[in-house]
């Protein structure tokens, strides 16, 4: 409670505060039961907010949901970043960023939402523009860098990241789907490395 020496906040200020909450509920629903599975007054009471201020930010559960998902992949694109710049040179950033990606699989958010309900409940054409800005943008440059260091013969870089991209989307659905997820990433990462070996192999 704002006692008389604490700064009243913002009514923007209140209302991003209200925003996450009903952000953070719906993450953490969604994650566990499923988008099906979950109802507004759920989200709005795991939020501590009225059904009214949820939809005075989201239209719909759906609008909501999407929310989320561009949360994850915000989080899960800026990790994979993280992780690639470590690399010693271009090489070792685009196989870096591919397995940080695989690791990301075993978040069950990530699983849940990004890779099981979101086709689904977005549809197939606002799930891939959203992939696109996100996944697809950061191995386009990593496909660039390692054309640019002469690692992978020069081309349109579109097509390469696209099945790229595909690849390591189906390499996650595994992980996403497996009765044991640790050694479906163990396994689908080998594979992916292989892959990453014959791209990179010199001429």
């Amino acid at each position: 409670m704002e006692g008389p020496l604490t700064p009243r906040r913002t009514q923007a200020e209140r209302s991003e505060t209200t925003r996450a909450a009903l952000m953070g509920a719906a993450r953490r629903l969604f994650t566990e039961k499923g988008y099906a599975s979950t109802n507004r007054e759920e989200i709005a009471a795991g939020a501590g907010v009225t059904r009214g201020a949820l939809y005075h930010h989201f239209a719909s559960k759906e609008a909501l949901f999407r929310a989320v998902v561009e949360e994850l992949e915000e989080e899960m694109t800026a990790n994979v970043a993280t992780v690639a710049m470590q690399g010693a040179d271009a090489a070792a950033e685009l196989r870096l960023g591919c397995l940080a990606f695989l690791d990301a699989c075993l978040d069950p958010a990530v699983r849940r939402i990004v890779l099981l309900d979101a086709p689904a409940v977005l549809g197939w054409d606002q799930w891939r523009e959203i992939d696109a800005r996100y996944g697809l943008a950061l191995l386009t440059h990593g496909v660039q860098a390692v054309m640019d260091a002469g690692l992978v013969a020069p081309g349109p870089t579109s097509p390469l990241a696209h099945m790229l991209l595909g690849a390591l989307n189906e390499a996650a659905l595994l992980v996403a789907t497996a009765k044991r997820p640790k050694a479906a990433r163990a396994e689908v990462g080998r594979t992916v490395e292989q892959v990453l070996d014959r791209l990179l192999a010199p001429a």
